[in-house]
């Protein structure tokens, strides 16, 4: 790779890693340390502060098929600009909150924010800078934004003790305004001219007709949706799972935090990859491992040993995953339709991430945990299936195509 591509590349993580991390820091991620110090001093249960972030995700959901077109319109760093400008309102109404009205609009806003700012902009935003060779730096991409909550809540911690919750919210309004939009609008490198020459031409977008694009679209959707709806309902309960295992509380906090390392783990292992990996392929393992570590809690009498081999399971097919969901789009379709494919699948996605953490808690309170790990084998035998009918559908298209070459 050139110098100029290089310098190009990193100019676009750096920005893209930056906002991202504060995006991701002050909206979704921020709760987690503000929740329950904010919830008294508003007069509302913590379920009701926490229910912020569902509302967050079907807003975004709702808006995310407009964000695919204007990403197509404005282009990338208008929007997540937009982006940004949303997010520190938001913070702002959520700083002055007194009540539940003020707070469920603060968080309207937020969702509007995230669905133009978070994940799939960013990403579409390397695409226009890198074509369809942009996998390995949306795989960086997400090694830093997977950071978030780790960077993100001592400084909340730290910020709350010192002025306290609403100037803290100020604060976080301040980075989005003074950091994150002057980088969106300034210091991304400017798009490829196009998506047909130079270095984007390397990987050709798979030859499907208009019917079997939308028979692939729909497994995409299927597959990332199932598979996204067992991880974000699964998370909460991690810690509970571990504890009804025989796991002590210490052991299973031990437990969770390398579910995490291996996570981040796995998305370093898709960078290594780069243009080599197949995101079909990445999503087949991912899922298997995923569906082997619910069959082995299944299976196997609770133990230390495998509480670990879970763990190790889980988490590394969950980190596979992640990565493999972002770049799935880009392995099916051309660069241009990258944005537009991605936020149409942020739209189930989303709703998904909104009601599972609900639905699992629901089914772990009331009939343990052999049940909500059966559940979610079955979710992720599901995804996996629709998994290998993309992949049989895109060899069916790449033999018909060699076929039709040999012939003339």
């Amino acid at each position: 790779m050139p110098k100029s591509s290089r310098f190009r590349s990193a100019q676009t993580v750096t920005v893209l890693a930056v906002t991202q991390l504060i995006g991701w820091g002050t909206t979704f991620d921020m709760l987690g340390v503000m929740g329950r110090v904010v919830a008294p001093d508003l007069g509302l249960a913590n379920e009701v502060v926490f229910a912020g972030l569902t509302i967050m995700m079907v807003v975004s959901a709702i808006v995310g098929p407009a964000t695919g077109r204007w990403l197509g319109r404005y282009g990338a760093a208008r929007v997540l600009s937009a982006s940004s400008l949303t997010f520190a309102l938001g913070l702002l109404l959520l700083a002055a909150a007194n009540g539940i009205v003020l707070f469920a609009s603060a968080w309207i806003i937020i969702g509007i924010g995230g669905a133009c700012g978070l994940s799939a902009p960013a990403y579409t935003a390397v695409v226009e800078r890198e074509g369809a060779n942009g996998k390995r730096v949306i795989a960086i991409l997400m090694l830093f934004t997977g950071l978030s909550s780790a960077i993100f809540w001592p400084i909340l911690s730290l910020l709350n003790e010192a002025v306290g919750w609403r100037l803290t919210f100020v604060v976080c309004a301040a980075l989005q305004f003074f950091v994150c939009l002057p980088l969106h609008l300034f210091s991304l490198p400017n798009p490829i001219a196009t998506h047909v020459d130079g270095g984007t031409a390397e990987i050709v977008p798979v030859p499907l007709s208009k019917a079997k694009q939308r028979k692939a679209f729909l497994l995409i959707a299927a597959a990332t949706t199932i598979s996204t709806f067992v991880t974000f309902g699964i998370s909460p309960s991690l810690l509970e799972i571990f504890r009804q295992s025989g796991a002590s509380p210490a052991f299973a906090l031990q437990l969770g935090s390398a579910r995490g390392i291996l996570g981040i783990s796995a998305r370093f292992f898709d960078m290594l990859l780069g243009r080599r990996g197949n995101p079909m392929l990445s999503a087949a393992m991912g899922i298997s491992l995923m569906m082997m570590s619910f069959l082995i809690m299944l299976v196997a009498s609770p133990s230390t040993p495998l509480l670990v081999t879970f763990v190790l399971f889980y988490g590394f097919g969950t980190g596979v995953m992640t990565v493999a969901r972002a770049l799935l789009p880009l392995a099916l379709f051309s660069p241009r339709e990258f944005g537009l494919q991605s936020a149409r699948l942020s739209l189930p996605q989303n709703l998904a991430n909104a009601i599972a953490p609900v639905i699992f808690t629901a089914i772990l309170d009331r009939a343990g945990t052999g049940p909500a790990l059966a559940a979610c084998a079955v979710l992720a035998a599901l995804s996996l299936i629709f998994v290998l009918m993309l992949m049989a559908l895109v060899r069916g298209a790449r033999a018909s195509e060699t076929a039709i070459l040999n012939v003339s």
